[in-house]
């Protein structure tokens, strides 16, 4: 039996009919209607429609970046979306006969992976999504962790500097101010700044007037020592991060998404580097393998649809056969 994942971003909404083996059966984007809660609701409400159309569906699953409640219902704050304490299952519940579940972006993203991806062999994966920002996906012992009140995980708001760069979030030193997409830029810049290995990257500045991830993207893949010096520093922050991360969670496997994976080992030769030159009582315990990302821009609808069936299986009191590990 199927059901539909739809993640939702500041830019756009995308959304998948997805099978229980997590394959795409159908799937659909739209522009996201982000200032307006209750044009959000109609959008998601028509795609689901849609994406069901004449299929047995048992669950619908919404992924949106934020902060959502431990009953999957309320989404507490989303920063791309004019939503605070918004009750945006009940939303969908009133127009849609189907089990619905809400759920944070890498939450979703994360358990793609664990279930179908780079994770599918483990039984304990912290994921870290490098975007714009930073986000994370813990999963222990074959379960996805959300915390007390629903909002765990935030990975990206772990204080690695004390008295570092202020955070969106309003802490400072947050290692989503030196690991992720925007931290890449900045560092990009500084090294432009002083020339020498960076000369190449100011050249990009002035011609474009401004360094952007594509044209960073770019010279990383060229092998610009410039761009790969920034991308190094990114990795080294990363896995420092993961270390202090292992001493509480002791993962078998870290997953790395988001654009800036792309890179591959590029950029987990610096976090690999890293993570063992900071790990408590290395050699005394087994270590973790390191590993980019398969899904890729689908983890999020197939999460979402995968983590809606699951709900709804239980709410029945039907078991769920593990996959084979």
């Amino acid at each position: 039996m199927h059901a539909i994942g739809i993640d939702i971003g500041g830019t756009k909404i995308a959304g998948a009919l997805v099978s229980d083996q997590g394959e795409i059966i159908r799937e659909h984007r739209e522009p996201t209607p982000a200032g307006d809660p209750a044009a959000i609701v109609d959008a998601v409400v028509a795609m689901v429609k849609r994406l069901a159309g004449g299929e047995e569906v048992i669950a619908a699953g919404v992924a949106a970046a934020g902060f959502i409640d431990a009953a999957q219902s309320t989404v507490y704050y989303a920063p791309n979306i004019n939503w605070r304490n918004e009750p945006f299952q009940r939303h969908l519940a009133e127009r849609l006969d189907l089990d619905i579940t809400i759920d944070n972006d890498a939450n979703a993203a994360g358990w793609a992976e664990f279930r179908f991806g780079a994770g599918r062999l483990v039984s304990d994966m912290t994921m870290l999504t490098i975007g714009t920002g930073v986000g994370g996906a813990i999963v222990t012992r074959d379960r996805l962790f959300r915390g007390g009140f629903g909002a765990g995980a935030e990975i990206g708001h772990l204080r690695v500097v004390p008295d570092g760069l202020p955070c969106g979030c309003g802490a400072r030193g947050c290692i989503e101010q030196y690991g992720s997409g925007r931290a890449l830029l900045r560092m990009a810049n500084e090294i432009a700044d002083v020339g020498g290995i960076g000369k190449a990257l100011a050249d990009a500045r002035t011609e474009a007037g401004v360094l952007t991830g594509e044209i960073v993207g770019q010279f990383i893949a060229a092998g610009d020592a410039g761009a790969l010096h920034a991308l190094r520093e990114l990795g080294s922050w990363l896995g420092q991060a993961c270390a202090s991360l292992s001493a509480v969670l002791d993962p078998q496997l870290f997953v790395f998404g988001g654009g800036v994976a792309v890179a591959g080992d590029l950029l987990l030769d610096p976090v690999r580097e890293a993570y063992f030159a900071h790990l408590p009582a290395r050699g005394y315990h087994p270590e973790p393998e390191f590993a980019i990302a398969e899904l890729v821009n689908n983890a999020g609808v197939v999460g979402a649809a995968d983590l809606a069936r699951i709900h709804a299986d239980t709410a029945r009191g039907t078991v769920v056969p593990p996959l084979p590990r």
